[in-house]
């Protein structure tokens, strides 16, 4: 939507709260820990953010990095492809975590991982968009002619 616009992002909490560093997965605690203790909410928040996990330590563990670097490696090329800019902000705690942010200046993903983390990340339309296309799919829900041929008018 903000490229739609002319605008430009601030990618605020890159790393979703450190949970794209995998942390939790693995019993540490982090800033995630205390909004679970406060709201309830248990493990990583949902199928999606899940997958995205999933996919983030896949990508580090093929290509013998760190999720920290692949999640931010990713973020960088979006950043590169997109047509207004996005600027993400960092938070390291410590020098150590700085150190992994600016390492990760140095990793490139290859087309397939990229795409990968895209489609993974992708923002679900839900209902109505998901049902008309999956209706549109199947052939039914009307005329599809109508949609395929540009000559025809709409009333």
């Amino acid at each position: 939507m903000a490229q739609a616009h002319g605008l430009g992002v601030v990618l605020y909490s890159p790393l979703a709260g450190g949970l794209l560093t995998g942390k939790y997965r693995y019993g540490e605690q982090g800033r995630l820990s205390a909004r679970a203790a406060v709201d309830g909410t248990v493990g990583e928040g949902g199928e999606q953010r899940t997958a995205v996990l999933d996919a983030v330590l896949a990508v580090a563990a093929e290509i013998g990095t760190g999720p920290v670097h692949v999640a931010l490696a990713w973020l960088r090329q979006r950043a590169a492809r997109a047509q207004t800019s996005m600027i993400p902000i960092v938070g390291p705690r410590t020098p150590a975590h700085l150190a992994g942010y600016l390492d990760a200046l140095d990793v490139e993903l290859d087309p397939h991982h990229y795409q990968l983390l895209d489609e993974v990340s992708a923002i679900r339309f839900g209902a109505p968009h998901e049902d008309v296309a999956g209706a549109l799919a199947h052939g039914v829900d009307g005329d599809r002619s109508l949609f395929d041929d540009p000559l025809i008018p709409v009333i």
